[in-house]
């Protein structure tokens, strides 16, 4: 078994090699810009749900608020560059370490909370987080900041000409959370994890420190979370508070893992490459359309394959019997 389970992770590392190789050339022969912003958003989104999957798939600490870290990033990085001239590099590190601490200082009061009131309480915070940034006039209150832009620059991650440079830090950032999310699992932490997720009693009792392993998850997510937070505001150039910290971006975290497989190494890309292609583009061919008809067959796609794969999209390509001997 553990030699299946190696083989296993060593065939997971190469077929992620493949498929970021493939990735990175696709923009050569895709020159729609519409298309390309797709692709960013795609891989935007699956980095983030990647994140999102370690707290809430691996760790069963489910978030409903996840907007706030991605927020944070987002202002922090914009609040250096606009006001301080701190490079969006530095802003972007600034920002995870800030969310990193934050998530580890909410966790402390909210990690003694479990199920639903866990989840209700993220809604809370992120909430509350959002309301405060809305009249926060220093950080441009409810009118938002605009990033001045200046020619194509990688040092300003600024690019106006082309959406290539923002598709290839996607991209690494995907296989940053990608390969974070590959090597947890099969160390300590992963194992801690699985273990508080399943029951936290019993981890307990074996060993577990189970609010240092809930603690530390939260951290990693936060800090990936802030970093792809960052990214949207070069890649916008411009935040308010509902477009960084509404609770929709907490809701497109989550969904690409459920719809994927929550917990699992593949499910938040698998589900993202689904999701926010469907939601773009019902949006807008039929979004304009002011009945709510991009709403009605966005809703009803995650209803039918939650319907038919419970367990999410991933199981279609992982056999029953060796999901059973995981």
């Amino acid at each position: 078994m553990d030699t299946d389970f190696a083989n296993r992770r060593r065939r997971d590392l190469i077929v992620a090699f493949c498929l970021a190789a493939i990735a990175a050339v696709v923009p050569l022969f895709v020159k729609d810009v519409y298309v390309q912003n797709i692709m960013v958003l795609t891989l935007m989104y699956g980095a983030l749900s990647q994140s999102w999957n370690i707290l809430s798939g691996y760790c069963g600490q489910i978030s409903l608020g996840h907007a706030l870290y991605f927020g944070l990033g987002a202002y922090t990085t914009t609040i250096l560059f606009t006001k301080f001239g701190v490079l969006p590099w530095f802003g972007m590190i600034g920002g995870g370490l800030i969310s990193a601490v934050i998530a580890m200082a909410l966790g402390y009061p909210c990690f003694r909370l479990r199920g639903h009131y866990f989840a209700i309480a993220t809604i809370v915070i992120a909430e509350i987080a959002l309301l405060l940034i809305q009249n926060w006039e220093w950080a441009g209150a409810a009118l938002g900041i605009t990033i001045p832009m200046s020619s194509d620059s990688w040092l300003k991650f600024q690019f106006a000409r082309s959406k290539l440079p923002y598709f290839y830090f996607a991209l690494g950032l995907v296989c940053v959370a990608w390969f974070v999310t590959w090597w947890l699992e099969d160390s300590k932490w992963g194992y801690w994890w699985r273990a508080v997720k399943d029951n936290p009693e019993a981890a307990e009792s074996l060993g577990v420190v189970v609010f240092n392993s809930k603690m530390g998850a939260a951290a990693v997510s936060a800090f990936l979370t802030a970093v792809g937070g960052a990214f949207y505001a070069q890649f916008v150039s411009y935040i308010d508070p509902e477009s960084v910290m509404g609770f929709h971006f907490s809701l497109l975290m989550a969904l690409p893992a459920v719809l994927g497989g929550i917990g699992t190494l593949w499910g938040p890309m698998l589900g993202a490459v689904i999701l926010i292609p469907v939601t773009e583009l019902t949006r807008s061919f039929i979004g304009g359309s002011g009945r709510g008809v991009d709403l009605i067959v966005y809703g009803g796609l995650i209803i039918a394959i939650s319907l038919a794969r419970p367990q999410g999209l991933v199981s279609l390509f992982t056999p029953k019997r060796k999901e059973a001997t995981r």
